[in-house]
């Protein structure tokens, strides 16, 4: 509807009743039946307030603004609102930067209210006008509670200035919004935040920005929702009118809004204080008298806008919930990429017991001092069967080779711990850096192993060497095992345990080869062959490797956490998707039964 002076139609037309889905107040509900749908509501502000997307995902920040509009909305509107469905009818006046909308209010209620002038932003905290008799709802705060109530105009951008204007009819009141587009973050989402709590949205634009961006995206978003709009078109020039206002019909219609009122507003001067014409304002003046004197008329803009705004909560909260999903899934295929790294350098560790890596180089040049010099073992290829006596002697008489043996198998371990640590801390690294999530948790230090591994290992190591004397010890209580073995010292007993352990696949080191000489070779695998062939010999070495890697995955599981410990800290809880929709789910069926469902989601009458 277009209007330039003397055509506005009130609410109850065809044209309106379009927008508002209803001509009278026969089908409109009273008040809610039970208690159900403002409880629903509640479970649903405490589902919203526990979400939490703190992993860095496409869908993240947009999630957090519409959960946060969501949380504003509920708290702002919908749960005031639906405690009183009487209660005055809210417009929020809002539009684009100088668009005179102070001006407009003010000339509306026939008093100076709100701040207007050349300035910007010239509305830094919202405005509420209303009649003396509506006071005390706006005062009470149940409408935007989080608006601290002033009497005195103010800069702060979470006070809501309250004035009474008599000249206002009861039963509607204006709230002067800051501009939608305001250089002023704060001001321009305070502007979305009351747009949503308004009943009826009544957008002030000129000839000179009617087309821009901004307002007709929260056109859109208040036609998603259901909101009933008013438009006014100001500061025309007299000579344009007829091709501004057609042209912005136009596009109205075309963006399915068409059915909206528009009133279109010559340019003109303001008398002294700074109010238009009356004969200006004159139609828009009386469209809101006569919807503040028709209450069917104002319940049936309550019923649009209300069940429009809780029809528009299903597809929102599921959209949070998939955000919450996309989260769980985000936090556990990181946790995945460690998880693959340690596994992949546990699985190293218990290669290199395999394969015999660790006894070469050093381990295996003090093995073979251990247990003798090259004449003993070419002395043995003749008689293998006083192996055992022979090595009796040996062990006896020979503790330097023996500690110099242990350090040797100390220092290997210790490498390939370092060395596996040093690997996975990379893998898990380059894993979190390629998703997006991952590299905003990372710090360098991630990139490498802790800086105390290395001290951990070598404890882990010497831990590991005193756990198997103990385990010789205790396996000494079977007289069996002690008649075999009587002639062993525990020392020495351990230490050939221990290189079991690392040839544990064979009982014959793969690197042996490396030794020189072919008798050596032989002879040497000779004595392997003869001490690990002994059955309780190999029983030791299973337990004493199993041990060594449960204490090898304990160390990598600590390293494992510094990665973990970030994605607990930022994983949200699983059920938080589940939660949202269930509240959703209730707030629906409670919807249903109470008599708000008539509504679509653009809010034409079903």
């Amino acid at each position: 509807m277009t209007t330039n002076g003397d055509s506005a139609s009130p609410f109850g037309t065809p044209a309106v009743a379009a927008r508002t889905g209803s001509t009278g107040g026969e089908d409109r509900p009273a008040a809610i039946g039970d208690d159900a749908l403002p409880a629903a509501l509640t479970s649903l502000r405490a589902a919203i307030g526990a979400a939490r997307f703190p992993l860095v995902l496409p869908s993240a920040e947009p999630s957090g603004r519409t959960a946060a509009a969501l949380a504003d909305q509920l708290d702002d509107y919908l749960l005031p609102r639906l405690s009183r469905l009487d209660a005055p009818l809210l417009v929020v006046v809002g539009g684009s930067t100088g668009a005179g909308k102070s001006t407009l209010v003010n000339s509306l209620v026939q008093a100076r209210v709100s701040a207007a002038g050349v300035l910007r932003p010239t509305t830094r905290s919202p405005v509420l006008v209303c009649n003396p008799a509506d006071s005390p709802w706006f005062r009470r705060g149940e409408l935007l509670p989080g608006l601290t109530r002033t009497n005195q105009p103010t800069d702060d951008p979470r006070s809501l200035h309250l004035v009474t204007a008599p000249a206002l009819a009861p039963g509607l009141a204006f709230l002067d919004a800051p501009d939608i587009d305001s250089v002023v973050d704060a001001n321009r989402a305070l502007a979305n935040q009351l747009l949503a709590a308004a009943d009826l949205w009544l957008f002030v634009t000129t000839a000179a920005r009617y087309a821009d961006a901004v307002p007709w995206e929260l056109l859109h978003g208040a036609q998603a929702r259901g909101a009933v709009i008013a438009l006014v078109l100001d500061r025309v020039p007299a000579e344009a009118t007829d091709e501004v206002a057609a042209h912005l019909a136009e596009m109205l219609a075309e963006q399915n809004l068409g059915a909206a009122p528009l009133f279109v507003l010559p340019e003109t001067w303001v008398d002294g204080q700074g109010l238009l014409p009356d004969r200006i304002t004159a139609p828009l003046a009386d469209w809101f008298a006569r919807l503040a004197a028709d209450a069917d008329a104002r319940a049936a803009v309550v019923r649009q806008t209300l069940g429009g705004a809780l029809a528009a909560l299903a597809p929102s909260v599921e959209s949070l919930a998939v955000a919450a999903d996309e989260q769980v899934t985000a936090a556990d295929a990181l946790d995945e990429r460690v998880l693959a790294a340690y596994r992949a350098a546990n699985r190293m560790v218990d290669q290199g017991l395999r394969d015999g890596r660790l006894l070469r180089g050093e381990v295996l040049a003090r093995w073979q001092e251990f247990i003798g010099t090259s004449d003993f073992f070419r002395s043995l290829e003749a008689r293998i069967g006083r192996l055992r006596d022979r090595l009796t002697a040996t062990f006896s008489r020979r503790p330097a080779p023996a500690v110099e043996l242990r350090d040797a198998i100390e220092s290997q371990l210790t490498t390939l711990l370092r060395g596996v640590a040093a690997e996975a801390a990379e893998h898990a690294y380059t894993g979190w850096k390629a998703h997006p999530a991952g590299a905003a948790l990372l710090t360098p230090g991630l990139a490498h192993h802790s800086a105390d591994l290395p001290e951990r290992a070598e404890r882990l190591v010497r831990d590991w060497q005193r756990g198997v004397l103990e385990l010789v010890r205790a396996e000494g209580g079977d007289r069996r095992f002690v008649a075999r073995t009587a002639a062993y010292a525990v020392n020495a007993t351990g230490l050939a345990v221990m290189i079991a352990v690392f040839a544990s696949t064979a009982f014959i080191p793969t690197g042996l080869e490396v030794a020189t000489g072919a008798g050596t070779t032989v002879a040497g695998q000779a004595v392997l062959q003869a001490i690990f062939g002994d059955q309780a010999v190999r029983t030791l070495a299973t337990k004493a490797r199993e041990d060594l890697l449960d204490r090898v995955r304990a160390l990598l599981d600590t390293e494992a956490a510094r990665y973990l410990e970030r994605t607990d800290q930022a994983r949200p809880a699983a059920r938080h998707a589940t939660a949202l929709r269930e509240a959703a789910a209730q707030v629906e069926a409670a919807r249903a039964r109470s008599g708000f469902a008539t509504e679509d989601h653009s809010g034409a009458a079903a």
